[in-house]
C-alpha cells in the first residue's frame, strides 16, 4: 500500500470518529443494493407499458462508479455497451445502437448530442449522479424529438439526498487512489437548507499518468485531468411549488493521441496532441410536488453544450449545443391512469472555427413539436401506453439553404399478466427524426443538402418477465431501423436487431445479476463493420456481465466482484480481422464500520488477471491500421468516504 493510500486512511478514520455515528437514515444509505428494482420504485412511472423495456442502474452499481467512469456506471447491463477506456472518448451503445441517436437529458435538459466522432458528445462525471435509466427501443413521446431509438436520463443529486432528515446541512469526502496510471482522485459535496430553500455544491479533481495495459505496455495520452463541478439552488414553497435550478461542468484538458479513442493509426502510438474539451448543462425546472388531479403543469428549460478545442494541426475549435424548452401537463384521470402533454422546443447548432486560418462554418436545426402520452392500466391484468407527437423542422446547412420538414410519430406499448408471476410486453414506434446535425469537425462548404431527406425511425420489441421470488427472469427480441440516416451530405438505411436476457437472483445478504445482449448492424441490408456504422451503431455480437456481491459474517464487511464476457465476432469482408472475444474479471471488498457508519473504505482490484482487450465498443478492433485504445490491466484501487 502506498504512503498516500495510507495517509489517506487515517485522515479519513480521523473525520469519521471526529463526525461520530451517523443517523439511522445515512446508516440505511449505506446498505447498497444490486437489486435494480429498488432504484426503479423511486420512479413514478415505473409500472408502465412503456418503461418493459428499461434499464435502472442499481444503486450499487452508481455507487461505485463515482471515482470510475460511465463504463463502470453500466458495468452491470450487457445491453449497454460503453467504448472507449478515456471519459473524453467513451461512447454508449444501447441494443447495438450509438446514443448519437437517442434522446438524452441532464435533470430535464435536452443534451447536446454531437462532438468530434473521436470524443464522446455525452462525457459525465458519475460522482455527480443520483439515478440512471435507459429506455431501450421504444420511447414515448413525451420523451421529447430525435428520441429515434430509446432515451437516456441522468438525473443529479439533490441536497435530499445528502442531508438525513433535521439535518440543515451536512455532506461527503470522497478519495480514492488507483495504482496503474497513479490515479488520484478527489470529490467534496456539501448540502444545506434551511426554511424551503435548499443548495448543494460539488467539485471533483482527477490527475495521474498513463496507465498501463494488460501487455504492461503505457498506453500514451491516457492521463487523467479531470474537472468537474456541480451546483444546485431550489425553493420549495409550502403549497408544493417547486423551483430548481442545476448547472455543471467538465473540463478535460490532456495531451492524447492523435485521434483520441484510437490507441495509433499504422503503428505510430507516440503522435499526441492537444485536447481542450468542456461540457456544460444547465437547466431551470417548475413543479408542484402536491399536484393531482386534471392540473398538473411543469415548465423545464435547458442548454447544454460540448466545446472541443484542438490547437494543433488547424487551430481547430469545435462548439456544438441545444438550447431547450417544454411546458407539459399531466392530467390524472384516477390513481393509476394519467396522460401527459405539452408542447416542446430545441434549437440545435454545430460551429466549427479556425481564427488561424478565418473559417466559420455553421449548421442549425429549430424543432417545436406537441405530444400527448397516455399511461392506463385498464385491468388488472393490462397495462397499456400510447402516444403521438408532431415535429417540425427548419434546418440550415453550412451553405446557408434553409430546409423545411415536419412530420408525425407515434408509439404503443402493451403488457399483460398471463399468470401471477408470467408477464408478456411488447412495443411499437415510428419517430420522425428530421435532419441530424452533422459532426462540426467534418463540415464541408462544398456539401450540397438538395438530396437530404428526414429521417424516421421504425422500432419493435417483445419480450417477457417472470417473477419467481428470490428469482427472476427476463428477455426481448428488438429491433431498430433507421431510414435515411444522414452521412454528412448523403442518406443511408441503418439496421440493428438482436435480443437481449437476464436474471436476478436475491439471498439473505446476497444478491447475483447476470445479462446477456446479442445485437447485429446492417448498413443498407449488409452486414457492417465499425466504420460503416460510425455515429449510428457498432458490431457489438455478444456481450454478457455477471455481478455478485455477499455481506460477510464479519459486520459491516461486504465482498464481491463481477465478470465483463465478449464472445467471438465474425465481421464482414470490408474488415481486416474478426473481433476476438475476451473475459475480464473484477473483485472487490467494501468495509463500513460498525461504530462508525459514515465511513465507507472500498478495496477494487479490476481485471484481475490482467487480460489485454479492447472494449467491444471501442473502435477499430477489426481494422489492421488502427491500434484500438486498450483497457486499462490489473488496477487496484483504494477509496475512502466519509458522510458528515
Amino acid at each position: 500500500m502506498s504512503p498516500l493510500s495510507s495517509r489517506m486512511i487515517r485522515l479519513l478514520a480521523g473525520s469519521a470518529a471526529a463526525f461520530g455515528p451517523s443517523t439511522a437514515a445515512l446508516a440505511q444509505d449505506l446498505a447498497f443494493s444490486l437489486d435494480p428494482i429498488v432504484v426503479q420504485s423511486r420512479d413514478e412511472f415505473a409500472e408502465a407499458a412503456d418503461r418493459a423495456t428499461s434499464m435502472y442502474v442499481a444503486d450499487a452499481e452508481l455507487e461505485r462508479a463515482r471515482t470510475g467512469d460511465l463504463k463502470d456506471v453500466f458495468a452491470g447491463i450487457a445491453s449497454v455497451s460503453v467504448g472507449g477506456a478515456l471519459p473524453l472518448t467513451q461512447k454508449i451503445f444501447v441494443n447495438g445502437v450509438d446514443m448519437l441517436n437517442l434522446g438524452v437529458s441532464i435533470d430535464g435538459a435536452a443534451q447536446n448530442n454531437r462532438a468530434f466522432h473521436h470524443v464522446s458528445a455525452n462525457a459525465i462525471d458519475p460522482g455527480l449522479l443520483k439515478q440512471v435509466r435507459v429506455d431501450a427501443t421504444i420511447s414515448p413521446a413525451d420523451a421529447g424529438p430525435y428520441a429515434l431509438a430509446g432515451s437516456v436520463v441522468f438525473e443529479t443529486v439533490d441536497a435530499a439526498d445528502i442531508l438525513a432528515e433535521g439535518q440543515s446541512f451536512g455532506g461527503n469526502l470522497r478519495l480514492s487512489y488507483g495504482d496503474n496510471g497513479q490515479t488520484a482522485q478527489g470529490a467534496l459535496t456539501l448540502a444545506g437548507r434551511e426554511g424551503g430553500f435548499e443548495w448543494l455544491a460539488y467539485g471533483k479533481r482527477a490527475t495521474g499518468e498513463d496507465y498501463k495495459d494488460g501487455d504492461g505496455e503505457t498506453r500514451l495520452g491516457t492521463a487523467a485531468n479531470l474537472t468537474s463541478v456541480l451546483g444546485k439552488l431550489a425553493y420549495e414553497a409550502p403549497e408544493g411549488h417547486r423551483v430548481e435550478l442545476s448547472a455543471l461542468r467538465l473540463r478535460d484538458d490532456e495531451l492524447r493521441q492523435f485521434r483520441a479513442n484510437f490507441g495509433g493509426l499504422n503503428g505510430v502510438e507516440d503522435s499526441l496532441r492537444r485536447y481542450d474539451t468542456t461540457r456544460e448543462s444547465w437547466s431551470l425546472s417548475y413543479e408542484n410536488t402536491q399536484a393531482g388531479g386534471l392540473w398538473d403543469p411543469s415548465v423545464r428549460l435547458g442548454y447544454s453544450e460540448s466545446d472541443i478545442v484542438i490547437p494543433e494541426p488547424y487551430d481547430s475549435n469545435g462548439l456544438s449545443g441545444t438550447w431547450s424548452a417544454t411546458v407539459q401537463n399531466d392530467f390524472h384521470l384516477n390513481a393509476t391512469d394519467r396522460i401527459s402533454a405539452g408542447i416542446d422546443w430545441q434549437r440545435r447548432f454545430g460551429e466549427y472555427s479556425s481564427p488561424t486560418y478565418g473559417e466559420f462554418l455553421e449548421e442549425t436545426s429549430r424543432n417545436i413539436g406537441l405530444f400527448a402520452q397516455a399511461r392506463l392500466e385498464p385491468t388488472e391484468r393490462w397495462r397499456l401506453s400510447f402516444g403521438g407527437r408532431f415535429d417540425r423542422q427548419d434546418f440550415e446547412g453550412v451553405d446557408g439553404s434553409d430546409e423545411r420538414h415536419s412530420g408525425g410519430s407515434g408509439n404503443l406499448s402493451a403488457s399483460y399478466a398471463l399468470t401471477e408471476s408470467l408477464t408478456l410486453r411488447g412495443g411499437l414506434s415510428s419517430i420522425f427524426g428530421g435532419v441530424d446535425i452533422e459532426d462540426n469537425y467534418i463540415f464541408n462548404p462544398g456539401w450540397s443538402y438538395g438530396d437530404l431527406r428526414p429521417s424516421r425511425a421504425q422500432n419493435a420489441s417483445l419480450g417477457f418477465d417472470w417473477d419467481g421470488g428470490a428469482l427472476k427472469l427476463g428477455g426481448e427480441l428488438f429491433l431498430t431501423e433507421i431510414y435515411r440516416a444522414r452521412s454528412a451530405s448523403e442518406n443511408f438505411d441503418f439496421e440493428s436487431r438482436g435480443f437481449n436476457l437476464g436474471a436476478t437472483y436475491g439471498w439473505e445478504g446476497g444478491f447475483a445479476r447476470f445479462t446477456l445482449s446479442h445485437s447485429d448492424v446492417k448498413v443498407d441490408g449488409e452486414k457492417a463493420a465499425g466504420y460503416e456504422a460510425l455515429d449510428f451503431g457498432a458490431p457489438l455480437g455478444t456481450v454478457a456481465a455477471f455481478e455478485v456481491q455477499q455481506d460477510t459474517t464479519l459486520a459491516g464487511l461486504r465482498l464481491g466482484g463481477g465478470l465483463d464476457l465478449a464472445l467471438d465476432h465474425d465481421m464482414p469482408e470490408a474488415a481486416d480481422f474478426d473481433l476476438e472475444g475476451y473475459s475480464v474479471v473484477n473483485v472487490f471488498a467494501e468495509y463500513v464500520p460498525p461504530q462508525a457508519q459514515n465511513l465507507t473504505l472500498r478495496l477494487q482490484v479490476d481485471n484481475l488477471f490482467d487480460t489485454t482487450f479492447a472494449d467491444r465498443a471501442t473502435y477499430g478492433a477489426e481494422y489492421g491500421t488502427v491500434t484500438s485504445l486498450k483497457e486499462p490491466g490489473r488496477t487496484i484501487t483504494l477509496s475512502a468516504v466519509t458522510r458528515f
